[in-house]
């Protein structure tokens, strides 16, 4: 046998063992498990709470858009009713692709803003994603420093059918979360007063 051959079992065996060595260490640490609640922590934040009302007014308002434009149709509908027998058959058939046009178009205002990629989605996501993203960094961060294998949340994950509260990290989380904010608003504050002293 080569010494090439020698030195590459020797090292394989040196790999086969340290892997083994090493499975063996996590396997005696056993799994560590954490879980929150996201629900409960995006309902704490303050930030959250003004996007998700910003969120909800646009909503209401783009709804009442709809339902408007929902009435002007069905208006048109019953004067064309109406006016049917002083009209030619041309002019009701142009009046009456002048009222699917116009239907057609909240179909396609409806599918603008709440369809799958609307309006609706995309606010969202300009709104809600960055507090979510700074959650998720935070649960990343913990996760991390206390050496949990898994994080589960529990209000999306049906799954869950028990949960100790030893293992819960939700408060954990709202706690870093407040600190950030105080921090961030003792900020703006401190800017607040030397744009006023530099005035």
């Amino acid at each position: 046998m080569s010494i090439y051959m020698k030195t590459l079992r020797s090292t394989l065996f040196f790999c086969l063992l340290s892997v083994l060595w090493g499975g063996n260490l996590s396997a005696q640490r056993g799994v560590r498990i954490a879980y929150l609640d996201m629900d409960l922590i995006l309902a704490e934040l303050s930030e959250y709470q003004k996007a998700s009302r910003l969120l909800d007014e646009r909503i209401l308002k783009w709804k009442e858009e709809i339902e408007l434009k929902k009435l002007q149709a069905k208006q048109l509908r019953e004067q064309l009713g109406a006016e049917k027998v002083l009209l030619t058959p041309e002019l009701i058939k142009d009046r009456e692709i002048e009222i699917q046009e116009f239907e057609r178009e909240i179909v396609q205002m409806q599918e603008r803003r709440f369809g799958p990629n609307g309006d609706l989605i995309k606010q969202r996501v300009q709104l809600i994603q960055p507090i979510q993203d700074q959650v998720m960094g935070l649960v990343q961060k913990i996760a991390t420093d206390k050496k949990y294998d898994f994080v589960f949340d529990r209000s999306s994950s049906p799954n869950m059918l028990f949960s100790s509260k030893n293992y819960d990290i939700s408060k954990l989380i709202i706690q870093q979360l407040q600190r950030q904010e105080k921090l961030k608003k003792r900020k703006e504050k401190i800017e607040a007063v030397k744009s006023k002293l530099n005035r």
